[in-house]
């Protein structure tokens, strides 16, 4: 179920998240939302672990996909869904973590830390070009 489903809302367009820091509040939000009733309160892992999710890949979307097309957050009985739509048709690659003199690189850690704590990843051509990259993460 969706954020907007529970909420008996529609969202404009123009609801894209346009940086990372909008797309965790959102997430979070929903998170503490739907686990407060049900668990009695968020796991803290949980959501530190969708945050960072999201937040890995809307940079990631920003710096490399020419710009988020699309958000969407979902709650399922598997998890939260994390999905971000970008301009770009060109795969997510994994990057060394290790720069060209052997030492540890400073950032292009995203996709690693993406596909580490996702329990599924999903990417999507979509029709006019571009991508929607979808990712499950565990409630448990």
């Amino acid at each position: 179920m969706s954020a907007d489903e529970m909420t008996g809302t529609t969202r404009p367009e123009s609801a894209v998240p346009r940086t990372p820091s909008q797309a965790r509040t959102r997430v979070e939000a929903l998170l503490r939302e739907w686990l407060m009733p049900a668990r009695g309160g968020p796991d803290t892992k949980v959501v530190g672990d969708a945050v960072l999710v999201t937040s890995e890949l809307v940079t990631n979307a920003l710096r490399h996909g020419g710009g988020m097309t699309s958000f969407d957050v979902e709650m399922t009985d598997d998890g939260c869904r994390v999905s971000v739509g970008d301009r770009s048709d060109r795969l997510p690659e994994l990057a060394s973590p290790r720069d060209g003199s052997g030492r540890l690189r400073i950032g292009g850690h995203g996709w690693r830390v993406i596909r580490r704590l996702a329990r599924s990843i999903t990417i999507t051509p979509e029709a006019n070009g571009g991508k929607r990259v979808s990712v499950l993460i565990s409630l448990a």
